[in-house]
């Protein structure tokens, strides 16, 4: 796209590759165009020949194409920017098949996720029939393991690490368009030592062990991580609010700024009047500070490195970069533009059709966390009907047991479906920082659900719990 403006504005190959060297928020093509303006200023090669050294040298099919197909349009004599648009339109439809391929393989890994919630519930299931009714006194004397450290690593340790890999490998299928969270995790951080620390203490110190059960396990821990996830949801939504806003807004300043430039305003004073219009949101409070900069007199080039400390859109960023680099070459700037709008609105369209595709897989998480909490509820009230019919004798037996087992897997349920969050906001917005929503809700869904489960099925079951 930067390449296809370049030539646009009637920039030479040459020095466009000098102009990437500026480019700081593309750190991987500033270290090519390092070793292109390096070989041809150090050993004095000419710039297509460097071109066809890396089309061979580079790991990409796409990039080695385009090196190879720009250097051969240069050699044979064609339009550069009729070459560049068509080489553009071809990327932009290779990128839009490659979302809905990435949102095919998310369906599989939420799918497949899906599964791993079933194991996780028949594991729970399998426990509770083994481990909370009176039938582990009649197994007592086989080899089924009925550690009370088992059912512990099984809550508290497997279940969590297998969730853990599913984050890990949505991770590597979608990515952020916020690439820098780094103070909302750091935070998120603190706040997980600070809260779950005392829990921890209070839940695994026999003696505070009064605190507990006044509160409740369940209670507890359900409190803990939701004052752990409330602050952060808070700070990633006003986060997310401002920067979605921009999205939505600079495809449309963007286009507004051609449009100015095509009634043959300046540069400086097409901007300023783009910044007037009044329907961008939120987004107006940067577009004010960029008006009011160059007013002042300040550079483009300052103007955009004080909006990029501010925005964290990578959309944003890049677009308004793209746009401050045309309005700076000059040129042809009007058509440079123009194929900057063109584009600039069907990325934008591709964005919203990804989030909107991917959001209904939200509703699963929450059917997910329902439908565990109740289906071991059923089970293990079922399973002490059953001991009750076997041996009356052995029902305190049974009812001490389930009780001590349900309040465990109450824990382990909460904490998972709470896990279960960052997956979905994982796959949902492509960061964690996204879960912090979805997580809190899904812990008070869990606790509603069990608390409902346990109080109706009782009830209806005429146990007294």
């Amino acid at each position: 796209m930067i390449f296809t403006l370049m030539a646009a504005s009637g920039m030479s190959l040459y020095d466009s590759w000098k102009r990437m060297r500026k480019l700081v928020f593309l750190p991987m093509f500033r270290k090519e165009a390092d070793e292109v303006v390096r070989q041809v200023e150090v050993l004095g090669k000419d710039p297509l020949t460097v071109m066809q050294h890396r089309a061979g040298v580079t790991k990409s099919k796409l990039y080695r194409n385009f090196l190879s197909g720009f250097a051969s349009s240069v050699r044979s004599g064609g339009k550069i920017v009729d070459y560049m648009r068509s080489e553009l339109k071809s990327v932009f439809e290779l990128r839009n098949m490659a979302i809905t391929r990435s949102i095919e393989k998310i369906a599989t890994l939420v799918e497949a996720y899906s599964v791993m919630l079933i194991v996780t519930l028949c594991t729970y299931i399998l426990f509770v029939v083994f481990s909370a009714t009176s039938i582990l006194q009649v197994l007592g004397s086989t080899s089924i393991p009925n550690s009370p450290i088992i059912t512990y690593l099984v809550a508290f340790l497997f279940m969590p690490i297998i969730s853990v890999v599913f984050i890990l490998a949505a991770h590597n299928m979608q990515m952020s368009s916020f690439p820098d969270l780094r103070d909302v995790y750091k935070k998120a951080l603190v706040l997980m030592l600070a809260i779950g620390l005392p829990i921890s203490i209070i839940l695994l110190i026999p003696s505070l062990s009064s605190i507990s059960q006044a509160v409740g396990m369940a209670e507890l821990v359900t409190i803990g991580l939701v004052a752990i996830s409330l602050p952060m949801a808070f700070q990633y939504h006003k986060i997310a609010r401002v920067n979605y806003n921009a999205e939505d807004a600079i495809p449309n300043f963007i286009r507004e700024v051609t449009e100015s430039q095509k009634i043959g305003l300046s540069p400086e004073k097409s901007i300023i009047e783009a910044t007037k219009r009044k329907d961008y949101g939120e987004f107006s409070q940067f577009l004010d500070l960029v008006r009011s900069q160059i007013e002042w007199g300040t550079p483009l080039r300052r103007t955009f490195d004080n909006i990029r400390q501010k925005i964290r859109s990578w959309f944003v960023t890049v677009n308004f970069a793209m746009m401050i680099e045309t309005v700076e070459i000059g040129g042809n700037s009007t058509q440079a533009l123009d194929i900057l709008s063109e584009y600039s609105e069907k990325e934008h369209e591709i964005q919203i059709n990804r989030r909107a595709l991917l959001r209904p897989y939200i509703i699963l998480a929450f059917i997910w966390s329902i439908l565990i909490a109740v289906t071991t509820t059923i089970v293990a009230l079922t399973t002490y009907l059953m001991s009750t019919v076997v041996s009356s004798s052995l029902s305190p037996i049974a009812i001490g047991s389930m009780q001590d087992q349900m309040s465990v897997f109450s824990v382990g349920i909460i904490i998972q479906c709470w896990i279960s969050g960052f997956f979905i906001g994982k796959i949902s917005e492509g960061n964690l920082a996204a879960g912090f929503k979805h997580s809190a809700m899904l812990a008070v869904t869990a606790y509603v659900s069990l608390i409902l489960s346990q109080i109706f099925l009782a009830g209806a079951f005429g146990i007294k719990t």
